[in-house]
């Protein structure tokens, strides 16, 4: 039977394998071969057809991928392998080639853990309905098992790497980045990029210098999240070797981070309203999709530059599905995940790296000065352990508390709170046994100050 929670005054069933994009746990520990060919035969009874597998370079990757492969052929799917690469390539090729694919990662998390993605015909990680049916076949252990005579073919394709690359160069100005003889030093963190990365910008005539661009799913050079304390070496390599941009990706390589060429970490959401400003610009506006943690800055370049954005519960699929459905232009999310929806429907760190060099190229600008045209918000990230069987009820006291102080409250995810010097939203996570509180203001020192404020409305009832 499944669990219930009360949204908007609906009753809605409560997910509780998936968080907010597939489901994420320590390898072998949950998420050991059996959960995972059950899983994906759960999955494969609902789909069928030609289902692609890929996944990032983390150790536990080939042992969970081989049980997802068999979980699939037990129901009757046909497996395509398409091997180790970005989330984005796997959600490209499945766009264009696949009934459905399936996605061995977790992202930026630590090297103990793995994941498993789903997404649909489209590349777009399946809905909420769709969780819930994976849901219930794999609790009721009730997947289809056709009979030996129907079980179909694996076989593995290793082209579509390079079709990825070049489709990402069809999407820019490769002569104009060709022409500016930039020096790019790029972080893979020893993640999936490590396969596209390097090869995308040397064909984009970068000069290029590569760290951490060995596949190793230890990620012995750092951590795979693209946070500033993270990416030291980067920093200090930009300044040493006088690079035009630092860039570094995540472990499945579907998130960019900046460098600039002082050694200035780029927040993402700065990426996010550079690639922005630039593409309403060329398309005369348009529809932007964002989620309700991304900076204000977002709508004021919309408002000048005639366009329009909606904003969505926090998650890339959430993202890119409103995408699909609104016929939107570009989207993305303050983390440094761009999505391109012409080309994926997904964050996608190659085109998100590979159109800022073309901003700094066509406008023959270093990243320093365009960063400075945007308008400038400041931001704090901070985060808290709360054990996940709290936080629903931690939450809503923490809504009903700022509600009777009078404060503007979207409750679209989570709880975003409006003061007269900014926002605050807190926030679960769907991964994670925590609280995430980000926060932006019109000074660091004031961000920090409602940052922590959130924080302390956390610890006030967890």
């Amino acid at each position: 039977m499944l669990g219930y929670f009360i949204c908007n005054g609906e009753m809605m069933s409560k997910r509780r394998l998936f968080g907010t994009f597939g489901v994420r746990r320590v390898a072998n520990e949950i998420l050991d071969p059996e959960f995972a060919s059950l899983l994906a035969a759960s999955y494969g009874s609902l789909v069928g057809g030609r289902i692609a597998v890929g996944g990032d370079t983390r150790t536990s990757t080939p042992m969970i991928k081989h049980a997802i492969v068999a979980g699939l052929l037990s129901s009757g799917c046909e497996v395509v392998d398409l091997g180790i690469l970005p989330t984005p390539t796997v959600q490209y090729a499945v766009r264009k080639y696949y009934d459905g694919g399936i996605i061995i990662t977790a992202s930026h998390n630590p090297p103990k853990y793995n994941g498993i993605k789903f997404v649909d015909k489209l590349g777009i990680g399946i809905d909420r309905d769709m969780d819930l049916a994976v849901e219930e076949l794999y609790f009721n252990k009730n997947p289809k098992r056709v009979s030996w005579d129907n079980i179909k073919s694996a076989y593995n394709e290793d082209k579509i790497v390079d079709e990825y690359i070049n489709e990402v160069i069809k999407r820019v100005d490769a002569d104009a980045i060709k022409e500016a003889k930039l020096k790019v030093v790029v972080d893979c963190g020893s993640g999936a990029g490590c396969f596209t990365a390097p090869y995308l910008f040397e064909k984009l005539g970068c000069e290029l210098i590569t760290l951490n661009a060995q596949p190793d799913g230890s990620f012995p050079g750092r951590n795979p999240e693209p946070i500033e304390p993270n990416l030291q070496d980067l920093i200090k390599m930009v300044k040493e070797l006088g690079a035009d941009v630092g860039i570094a990706h995540d472990g499945d390589a579907d998130r960019t981070i900046f460098i600039d060429e002082n050694g200035y970490f780029v927040p993402g959401d700065k990426t996010f309203a550079l690639v922005e400003k630039q593409m309403l610009k060329d398309n005369n506006g348009g529809l932007i999709v964002t989620t309700v943690a991304t900076s204000t800055a977002i709508y004021d370049i919309a408002e000048e530059h005639d366009g329009k954005v909606i904003a969505t519960a926090v998650g890339d699929l959430l993202v890119a599905r409103k995408l699909h459905q609104e016929n939107g232009l570009f989207g993305g999310e303050e983390n440094g995940g761009l999505i391109f929806p012409d080309f994926v429907y997904g964050r996608d760190a190659a085109l998100s790296a590979s159109k800022v060099l073309e901003i700094m190229a066509k406008e023959k600008k270093p990243l320093s000065e365009l960063i400075n045209e945007l308008p400038n918000y400041f931001n704090e990230k901070m985060k808290i352990e709360c054990p996940d069987d709290m936080k629903e009820e931690v939450l809503k006291r923490i809504s009903d508390d700022v509600s009777t102080l009078g404060f503007k409250v979207d409750t679209t995810d989570g709880v975003k709170i409006f003061k007269e010097e900014g926002w605050v939203i807190i926030r679960p996570s769907g991964t994670e046994p925590i609280f995430r509180c980000f926060a932006e203001s019109k000074s660091q020192d004031s961000a920090k100050e409602m940052a922590k404020w959130g924080i302390s409305l956390i610890e006030k009832y967890k």
